[in-house]
């Protein structure tokens, strides 16, 4: 049985990592603590919370027992966290009465903002630096990730002002977010099958610790609120 490559990084960035990612679940319960003002409860903010939690720390046992170190094709990782969280949002969280408040009563502005936590796919360009990621996958994932979190600034900006162009703006920056992220996804699960057949560099970095919490967490949190945006674009501006 085949297990994961391992690639020396540097202590500094696996502790620097840790630092920037609780970003994202901050933005996100940030998000929606703003909401129960406006009609949703309590309850969503710590149920949240509380499944965050119990969602790290199931993720980071699996990664301990070494759950995640047999190599296969669709990658362990997937397997265990990203695919049951991605059924978990689309087949459950998306259809209750609770999410379709939150997301009745958010101003489109606030969820496009939400996407600056995706500065953490800077995380992609240093570790191909440290040559722990196949270059021209780590680089398009990176800077699309990175991009797509600056100019949401600019974007939600433009909505917020009304400006004539926002939904033209808006609707291309969704675009360009949603194409990243299935890049992102499909790449590296065709980077692990050609890994798997000839020996050559996979995206192994991306279940060792603490970087599996990318695939465990990014890919179906992000498409799910781009699939919110486009449905959101679609009540704001009637087309």
């Amino acid at each position: 049985m085949n297990t994961l490559v391992q690639y020396p990084l540097p202590e500094w960035l696996s502790i620097l990592f840790l630092i920037a990612i609780p970003l994202p679940f901050l933005l996100i319960l940030s998000f929606i603590k703003k909401q129960r003002v406006k009609g949703s409860n309590d309850f969503a903010f710590y149920a949240v919370g509380l499944f965050f939690l119990l969602y790290l720390a199931y993720i980071s046992f699996a990664s301990f027992k070494g759950w995640f170190n047999v190599v296969s094709f669709p990658p362990r990782v997937l397997i265990l966290s990203t695919f049951p969280y991605g059924f978990l949002l689309f087949g459950f969280v998306m259809n209750t009465r609770t999410f379709k408040n939150i997301i009745e009563n958010s101003a489109l502005e606030n969820l496009v903002k939400l996407h600056l936590f995706r500065v953490v796919g800077v995380f992609f360009i240093l570790l191909a630096f440290y040559d722990a990621l196949p270059k021209p996958f780590a680089l398009l994932a990176g800077f699309g990730d990175v991009i797509t979190a600056i100019s949401s600034v600019f974007v939600a900006k433009a909505i917020s002002n009304k400006k004539p162009y926002a939904q033209k703006l808006v609707t291309f920056w969704n675009i360009f977010g949603t194409i990243d992220i299935l890049f992102t996804a499909i790449a590296a699960n065709i980077l692990t099958k050609i890994s798997i057949d000839t020996g050559v560099m996979g995206v192994d970095a991306l279940a060792k610790f603490p970087f599996y919490i990318i695939p465990a967490f990014a890919p179906p949190t992000i498409l799910l609120m781009h699939w919110v945006i486009f449905k959101k674009i679609k009540t704001n501006y009637g087309s």
